[in-house]
C-alpha cells in the first residue's frame, strides 16, 4: 500500500502555536489536526444551511399565510 504523498507547506508561528493548542492529544499530528478542522467545518456548514432551509421555509410558510408580525424580529 505504501505510503501517501506529503508535501511541505509553510506556516506562520501563530499557526503553529494554535494548531499545537487544539490538539485533542499531545502526538495527534499536525495532519491529523488540520483534518479534523477541515471536517468540522464541513459539519458546521451542512447544519449552517440544514437551519437555513428551515428558516426559508417557515418564513415561506408565514409570508403565504400573510402573518408578517414576525419580521421586525427576523
Amino acid at each position: 500500500m505504501g505510503r501517501p504523498e506529503v508535501t511541505t507547506i509553510q506556516l506562520d508561528k501563530s499557526v503553529v502555536e494554535a494548531l499545537k493548542r487544539v490538539k485533542r492529544y499531545p502526538r495527534e499530528t499536525y495532519n491529523e489536526v488540520i483534518l479534523n478542522l477541515i471536517r468540522n467545518e464541513e459539519e458546521t456548514r451542512e447544519f449552517s444551511i440544514f437551519v437555513q432551509k428551515a428558516q426559508e421555509a417557515k418564513m415561506k410558510e408565514l409570508w403565504e399565510e400573510g402573518d408578517y408580525s414576525g419580521w421586525e424580529r427576523a
